[in-house]
């Protein structure tokens, strides 16, 4: 029975831990705004469906050349682009 509790306690608390770190995971990963696909674009801090689609419109005419060229596209202002700044990049295809 001792055992029974101890594995519940450690299953436990490596629940919890995988749970605390995942969205700290999840959040590191870049997201390249000359390639991003939709679903990845809305995965940035206040940007939704309609700005994602105005960012991908933009870069048909031409690609970033640099992160902060973002703030070009209509929506998307000086909160959106310091809320992201981390995670984005900007390359060629």
């Amino acid at each position: 029975m001792k055992q029974l509790k101890k594995i519940s306690i450690i299953f436990m608390v490596s629940m919890l831990l995988i749970a605390f770190f995942q969205p700290v995971y999840a959040g590191s990963k870049k997201i390249n705004i000359n390639t991003a696909i939709k679903t990845e674009l809305t995965g940035l801090k206040y940007v939704g469906d309609v700005i994602a689609v105005r960012i991908m419109e933009y870069r048909k005419g031409q690609l970033f050349q640099k992160p902060e060229e973002l703030m070009k596209v209509k929506g998307v202002g000086q909160k959106i682009f310091e809320a992201n700044k981390q995670i984005i990049v900007v390359q060629d295809k």
